[in-house]
């Protein structure tokens, strides 16, 4: 059974230090044992200034189970317009129809995450923040040697300016959180009748993703 008055304490102390770390972590519902995690892009990669979330499932047995976690992060073709695509065809970039981050480790069909302590090393010791820490460090170092996406690891051991160009141009497009526009979000969701001060809270916990934070204050 899950130990829930653990995961309570590991949740307070991402939020203490959420502003040194840049991990967060927060309840989908009322139901702890589903999360959201949000990382920053590791400094000194193509995932530099990109906000990262991660959905957490928590098993039965967990700490003594690892969590379940995939990326949440994506694009989607089929809502980049045609300015777009023409610019991908003059760099030359790849496109999938659907899929998340550019990396050998993270599946670009279901957001899978190739990482041992998710894994068969997974101690009671650890907790979601280190996890989260340890999928930011393999941001960081991907092991195209033991890959989720067998394509994207080839791409990266033989074309790695085309990885690095990908990745990059994916975090700039989808995965940044630019601070303009933050009061527009803001103005749309209390047009829907949501408190402003509540709002502007959960925008902040999720990393400013508008389609999470309506989710979260519909579930509230």
């Amino acid at each position: 059974m899950i130990d829930f008055a653990r995961v309570q304490k590991e949740l307070q102390e991402c939020s203490r230090e959420k502003d040194s770390s840049g991990i967060r972590v927060s309840p989908k519902s009322d139901n702890l044992a589903r999360l959201t995690g949000i990382i920053p892009g590791p400094l000194g990669t193509p995932y530099e200034g990109g906000s990262f979330e991660i959905d957490i499932t928590l098993p039965d047995g967990y700490p003594f189970e690892p969590p379940k976690m995939k990326f949440v992060t994506k694009y989607n073709v089929g809502v980049i317009d045609g300015a777009i695509m023409t610019v991908l065809k003059i760099l030359g970039l790849p496109w999938k129809k659907t899929a998340y981050e550019e990396h050998p480790n993270i599946s670009s069909q279901s957001g899978a995450i190739c990482l041992d302590i998710l894994k068969d090393q997974w101690s009671p010791a650890l907790t979601l923040k280190t996890a989260l820490l340890s999928v930011q460090a393999l941001l960081s170092a991907p092991e195209p040697d033991d890959p989720q996406d067998a394509v994207v690891a080839q791409q990266y051991l033989r074309e790695y300016q085309t990885f690095i160009g990908t990745a990059r141009y994916w975090t700039e497009s989808f995965a940044k959180a630019s601070s303009l526009g933050v009061e527009e979000k803001v103005q749309r969701l209390v047009e829907m009748g949501f408190p402003d001060g509540l709002v502007r809270s959960t925008l902040e916990a999720v990393g400013g993703d508008e389609n999470l934070a309506l989710e979260k204050l519909l579930s509230s």
